[in-house]
């Protein structure tokens, strides 16, 4: 039977390149291990071309990259080393493996308000620290909010972030998400990023408390009006304490808004807080930024491909609980509500193809095809944009496919409610083993 051939291992230098465990506009994030050490990271992947036609230049590119690395917090995914080839930047990362803590309040709703201060605690730890290095992050955020397998918050995607020297230089880019942006940033009339990440720490933390957005509405006018008014409500359950703390975060003059020395005073605030202990690296090396982004020919480095080492498909299967069709749509691992799943099937990767595209034109989704792989993109737009959804067969063995699935746009809870009835449309080719795992 025909099928597309066993996926070779790519090598990077000492990496060797696994599964993509994240996608943006900007670049991809694949799983990764330094063969010498055996260590597990992740590379995230920046195409040149494609930084270069959204106007941002390899400049200012290489002065965000070089910011990122400075930043040495254990609430902040570490940069270890960049990377390049004529065609793409490689920054290698911090592997942080618990999750998003987006997917702690999808499971629960909302967090005990002693929890939820914790976090709070661990966040503007590490963003008073970018701070004070010159670093404002710019798209803070739940879902760049990452907990590493001790539950510890480590603070992700500084891709946006800005480095500048002065701290009453405006910043004039809009960017980030519109429910968590300051009103000053959507009025587009020059702001600070310290201000403004401030803002964002605010709204971050009433949607810990709270399970939902203080500013959620369906049209970006009427969402951006209730920003810039500072229109909310706190719920009967928060503290008045809390409730007063979190009406100076969110005062929409920044001016007056709060600082975060003001907060680290906050009696709220202060109920358990310990300050982050850690030793700072002195004189961070960032010659590796500067080699990558020089056009050297002699500090490239190539992506080439070997061949694995074959497994038997069905030992492959009884290794992973994730090919268990109960667990892979039903249940949720350590109630995390994942942004990618997979399945395996005995059926052509034809017909597994025509499968997925029947199961989601009904739901809304164009199709896009392109050899095995499959872009899926919602026609309506949510809360966060259009979800999209990317796909792709894998041949194990002659008579058996694996195939990915994971959100690459859009909102994680609406990707969680659409494969759950997606899955439904795909019971005929999912291959079911005798035996329950």
């Amino acid at each position: 039977m025909s099928g597309k051939p066993v996926r070779p291992h790519t090598r990077l230098g000492k990496y060797e390149l696994g599964k993509t465990i994240g996608e943006g506009s900007f670049a991809k994030v694949k799983f990764a291990k330094n063969v010498e050490n055996g260590n597990h990271v992740a590379i995230k992947i920046l195409d040149r071309s494609h930084v270069l036609s959204h106007k941002m230049t390899e400049q200012q590119l290489k002065k965000e990259i070089s910011a990122m690395k400075i930043i040495n917090h254990p609430n902040v995914v570490k940069i270890y080393e960049v990377m390049a080839s004529k065609t793409k930047i490689y920054i290698v990362l911090e592997l942080i493996n618990g999750g998003e803590l987006f997917d702690k309040i999808a499971q629960s709703g909302r967090l005990k308000e002693d929890e939820a201060r914790s976090y709070f605690h661990q966040l503007i730890n590490a963003v008073d620290y970018c701070h004070s290095r010159g670093v404002y992050h710019r798209d803070l955020k739940p879902e760049n909010l990452l907990l590493d397998s001790n539950g510890v918050l480590k603070i992700s995607d500084f891709g946006l972030s800005t480095y500048a020297q002065k701290e009453d230089e405006l910043l004039r880019t809009a960017c980030g998400t519109p429910n968590y942006v300051a009103p000053e940033v959507l009025n587009d009339r020059g702001y600070v990023g310290s201000t403004s990440d401030i803002w964002s720490c605010g709204v971050i933390l009433f949607v810990l408390m709270a399970g939902y957005l203080p500013f959620d509405e369906p049209s970006q006018m009427a969402l951006y009006k209730k920003i810039c008014r500072a229109q909310f409500t706190c719920p009967s359950w928060f503290s008045s304490e809390a409730k007063k703390l979190l009406k100076r975060i969110l005062d929409p003059n920044p001016l007056t808004r709060i600082k975060i020395p003001e907060i680290l005073e906050d009696e709220w605030f202060r109920k358990g807080y310990k300050p982050a202990i850690f030793t700072e690296e002195e004189d961070v090396n960032v010659d590796d930024v500067a080699a990558a982004f020089n056009d050297s020919k002699e500090t490239f480095v190539t992506e080439t491909k070997e061949k694995p080492v074959s497994m038997n498909a069905f030992e492959l299967i009884s290794r992973s609980q994730s090919f268990n069709l109960e667990n892979l749509f039903e249940k949720q691992t350590n109630g995390i509500v994942k942004r990618e799943t997979s399945f395996t099937s005995q059926r052509p990767a034809n017909e597994i193809m025509s499968k997925i595209e029947e199961a989601a034109k009904p739901l809304g989704f164009n199709v896009h095809k392109r050899n095995y792989k499959m872009k899926l993109q919602g026609d309506k737009s949510g809360r966060k944009g259009h979800l999209s959804v990317a796909t792709e067969v894998f041949e194990v063995a002659p008579s058996l496919h694996m195939v990915e699935l994971r959100k690459t746009g859009g909102d994680t809870l609406e990707f969680h409610k659409f494969y759950k009835i997606f899955s439904s449309g795909l019971q005929d080719v999912v291959w079911h083993s005798e035996a329950k795992i």
